[in-house]
């Protein structure tokens, strides 16, 4: 198990993390695309990779936008797996909008 990162260390990490935000003690990120087939096509492969880390996001999809929310449950908060998939996120998004 991800051990939980320190309020200091999550700071760090949203710094190098664009458009994520903490919210209610979890990364946060709004996903806007051009249609519904892109955000679901991004879902898709993001549900692939998250499969691949065993680790899943909060998440919802109202046409367009996917908001997405990250957090380690067995851990307790925010750990490093949560940036690792939020910049995984962050590429097949920036991906999916080409």
């Amino acid at each position: 198990m991800p051990d939980k990162l320190s309020d200091e260390d999550v700071q760090a990490g949203l710094a190098k993390l664009e458009y994520w935000v903490l919210e209610d003690g979890k990364l946060r990120q709004e996903y806007k695309f051009a249609n519904f087939v892109h955000a679901f096509g991004f879902m898709a492969s993001a549900a692939i990779e998250s499969e691949k880390m065993n680790h899943h996001p909060e998440w919802c999809n109202v046409y367009n936008k996917v908001v997405v929310q990250l957090v380690t449950h067995s851990a307790g908060g925010i750990t490093d797996l949560d940036f690792q998939l939020a910049q995984k996120m962050n590429e097949l998004a920036d991906a999916s909008r080409r």
